[in-house]
This record gives structure tokens, sequence and C-alpha cells, in this order.
């Protein structure tokens, strides 16, 4: 995957936004203004992902590609490296859940918003 395909597949997802609010090497997909991911626009060798917490330590034990998230909070963030080899689907899989996890923590009022888009 490349920082065009990671890009296109973040923003075809329903409710999201991408941003540039850490400066103009660092691209952040939003759903409904929460971060669900992280990328460095120009070098593209991580991204960061929100995780369940139990799931993102059996991540980081099975896959030597995914280490706690770069100054993220590291309990809820994965770096998952870009260079290292892991299928597409996977990293899209990775994508989808930690989009779906901030879906599903958005507050009511937000995710009925969410649900007229």
């Amino acid at each position: 995957m490349n920082v065009e395909q990671f890009r296109s597949y973040c923003l075809a997802k329903r409710g999201v936004t991408e941003a540039f609010p850490f400066g103009e090497q660092t691209m952040v997909f939003k759903v409904m203004g929460k971060m669900f991911a992280l990328a460095d626009v120009t070098i593209f060798e991580s991204i960061n992902l929100k995780c369940d917490p139990e799931e993102a330590m059996l991540l980081r034990e099975q896959y030597p590609a995914v280490l706690p998230g770069y100054h993220m909070n590291k309990k809820h963030w994965n770096t998952v490296l870009m260079n290292e080899g892991l299928p597409d689907k996977l990293v899209k899989k990775w994508i989808d859940d930690s989009y779906k996890l901030v879906v599903a923590g958005l507050p009511a009022r937000v995710k009925a918003e969410f649900k007229q888009l």
C-alpha cells in the first residue's frame, strides 16, 4: 500500500475528513472530528491507528511491524511499519477496525448525525 492508496481508502469511509493539524507533513484522518488514522505524507514509512488495548498488545506480539503508537497514547494506538511486507488486506482491516472503534465511541448526538450521512 502506498500513500495514495492509504489516503483514498481512508477518505472513502463515511464521515471522514482529512486535516494537517500537526504540520504539513502529517495527514490526519478523522471521522466526525475524531482521529482514527495518521501518517507522514512525504515519507510514508508508518501509519498510526487506534486499536482496542487488548488487541493492540496481541498485534504487537504477533507482528514485528506493529509497535506502540509513536507520539500517541501507547495503550490505544499502534504504529504500523509500512515497509515490512504486510499484506494490504491486513492493513485495510486494521484501518477498518480503527474507524469502527472511533465510530463506536462517538457521543450519541454525534452518532445520530453520523447515521444521517
